[in-house]
């Protein structure tokens, strides 16, 4: 197991670029906090603490190549991979289940609520890649939480047995919902475990944007030669709720989340930046106002949103519809469109 990965130098246009991103997602998930609040969307995953995990990991892959497969707190990654966030955003808006992006050309692949179900795909792709001789690695990603899921297992253990390139990436934000990582994770690490599958396990501070980035390219470059499967266990904190259902106050108190919470990511890369001499005060100040200005468009565009015709719940179950689902979209038709 790798601990305490040093962010070794990257290139300066690279750190800004990663200010840029995770200043941007800073903003667009506070503003997407409010959106909820103000009604304009019905639910939604915050990942305040969680914009370095996200947005290094994402920015280490090769979009030519690689798939990346989300869960349902994801933004960041799907931000820093370039998705149209007004489609990324039509999932919270209850618009499109999955979100209406492509995922074949954003190599996003679909939002997942089912807790550890995205995992599984992306074993079944990266030995699909195997398979054709194809040099793409998957990155997945899950919770500590998630971690404890019969699915996290069975993946793990198919792509040990099978080399599959894959990155499991796993952030420890220290809460599964309303539990406490350590009352919920045998062993004290999500990484230990790695070792029962025969993968290589990296630990890196997730806080770091830096760190993450060489975590996982160093781990990309693994799975790419054909090494096998790596898991990142990044460790974060969850600064807010789970979700905007969620009430953080009914177990854990503002003095503890104080205590915990650690270096802020945003903060912590400006502080480099500007220590370094990479970057000034107006640069940190025009990306902040470039962000805002970025969530306002895509508020606009969430507002803008309309229902989608409900006929599409038939297009997109089989590749071959079966007679049922065509009497019930008959039906359908008849009864809503009066066809």
């Amino acid at each position: 197991m790798d601990n305490n990965l040093q962010p070794a130098a990257l290139p300066a246009e690279e750190l800004r670029e990663l200010y840029r991103l995770v200043t941007a997602v800073r903003q667009l998930d506070l503003a997407a906090i409010a959106w909820q609040r103000q009604g304009i969307i019905p639910g939604y995953a915050p990942e305040l603490g969680q914009e370095a995990a996200q947005v290094g990991s994402a920015f280490a892959m090769d979009p030519k190549h690689d798939f990346v497969f989300p869960t349902y707190r994801e933004m960041g990654v799907a931000l820093t991979m370039g998705v149209d966030m007004t489609a990324y955003m039509s999932t919270h808006k209850a618009s499109w289940h999955g979100g209406l992006y492509n995922p074949v050309q954003t190599r996003l692949a679909p939002i997942q609520a089912v807790v550890g179900g995205s995992v599984l795909h992306a074993v079944g792709w990266a030995h699909g890649q195997t398979l054709a001789g194809d040099p793409g690695v998957a990155l997945t990603y899950f919770g500590d939480g998630a971690s404890s899921q019969g699915d996290i297992h069975e993946a793990m253990n198919f792509a040990g047995v099978l080399k599959a390139p894959v990155i499991f990436f796993v952030q420890n934000n220290g809460w599964a919902i309303s539990l406490p990582t350590e009352a919920q994770v045998a062993g004290g690490t999500v990484a230990a475990r790695a070792a029962g599958y025969g993968m290589k396990a990296i630990t890196v501070d997730g806080n770091d944007a830096a760190a993450v980035v060489l975590a996982t390219r160093e781990a990309a470059a693994h799975a790419r030669a054909g090494h096998g499967p790596v898991l990142i266990e990044a460790m974060t904190y969850r600064r807010g709720p789970h979700s905007t259902s969620d009430d953080p106050g009914r177990y854990r108190s503002l003095a503890e989340e104080r205590r915990d919470e650690g270096v802020d990511p945003v903060q912590l890369l400006a502080d480099r930046l500007l220590a370094e001499g990479l970057a000034d005060a107006d640069f940190l100040d025009a990306a902040l106002q470039d962000a805002k200005t970025h969530a306002d468009t895509v508020r606009e565009g969430v507002m803008a949103l309309g229902p989608r015709p409900g006929r599409e719940m038939f297009d997109f179950v089989f590749a071959e519809p079966t007679e049922a689902l065509k009497a019930q979209a008959r039906a359908w038709r008849e009864e809503s469109e009066h066809v």
